[in-house]
């Protein structure tokens, strides 16, 4: 053990393109298999050195805890679509719609008037049309089912929990082996979307909800908790979190975040927690 790790206070991974900006900040990675390790007594100034980076990283206290509560976002995320972009397909209004999801994930609108101009944009689709975005468009990202497994083993509750649509989240946490979802439920009349929703907006709030409500059925520590996200309504939950993971590039999760998975695979997430 060197001088510097026997001192440490934060266990650095990442991706072996991070290495140079590990060394710029006087730290000594080593591999660890597929991926670098460091330690630091800086947590600050080593998320701040890989932020910018296009790869993966996290930034976690030596010696934390197994996690007890995991609770995920599903678009962008779990998975690699925008659902309710993939919805508006069927509608011919893709363009449209997805430009307002990227400005309110971004956080440049707000989440719930963005969420019903969007969701205005789908009236008149068949409800089937549900099911043949499910079957059709929807994927889960690399390394999602082996995540949660890892969770599941490290016996955490886990909870997909997204400002997108029922008939798509509880498919897909079913897939991906979630315990708990929780999403908006699209208004249907006659057999058709009515453009409407049926019940209160799942945003931002209820996913930070749902994390207190799992940490106090487990009775976990701040530091047992874990979110992910991808956007702007991401952002209660992962500042409520111990641990924030980041997926993607986006500034707005990104300055608030231990962690990022930016090369896609979620697995790593696994990786960082110690639990693969």
């Amino acid at each position: 053990m060197t001088l510097a790790s026997h001192h440490a206070r934060f266990v650095v991974l990442a991706s072996p393109g991070a290495e140079a900006a590990l060394r710029a900040l006087g730290l000594d990675p080593a591999p660890d298999g597929a991926l670098l390790r460091a330690h630091t007594e800086d947590a600050e100034a080593a998320r701040a050195a890989l932020r910018p980076l296009p790869f993966d990283w996290s930034v976690r206290a030596l010696g934390a805890p197994a996690p007890k509560v995991f609770v995920s976002d599903m678009d962008s995320s779990i998975i690699g679509q925008e659902c309710i972009d993939e919805l508006a397909d069927f509608a011919g209004r893709k363009a449209e719609v997805s430009a307002i999801t990227e400005r309110a994930m971004s956080g440049e609108l707000d989440f719930a008037e963005a969420l019903r101009a969007r969701v205005a944009a789908l009236k008149g689709l068949p409800e089937p049309v549900l099911q043949q975005c499910l079957e059709e468009r929807v994927r889960l990202n690399p390394g999602a089912r082996e995540l949660l497994s890892a969770f599941r083993r490290a016996g955490a509750q886990t909870a997909l929990v997204s400002g997108g649509f029922d008939a798509l989240v509880g498919p897909v946490a079913a897939q991906a082996g979630f315990h708990h979802s929780l999403a908006n439920v699209l208004a249907v009349q006659d057999g058709a979307l009515t453009g409407g929703l049926a019940g209160p907006i799942v945003g931002g709030p209820a996913k930070a909800a749902m994390l207190a409500e799992l940490a106090g059925r487990t009775r976990a520590a701040p530091e047992e908790t874990v979110a992910m996200g991808d956007g702007a309504n991401d952002v209660p939950m992962l500042r409520a979190a111990g641990f924030a993971v980041a997926i993607g590039g986006k500034d707005v999760v990104l300055d608030i975040a231990d962690a990022a998975v930016r090369q896609g695979d979620l697995s790593v997430v696994a990786r960082f927690l110690d639990i693969a």
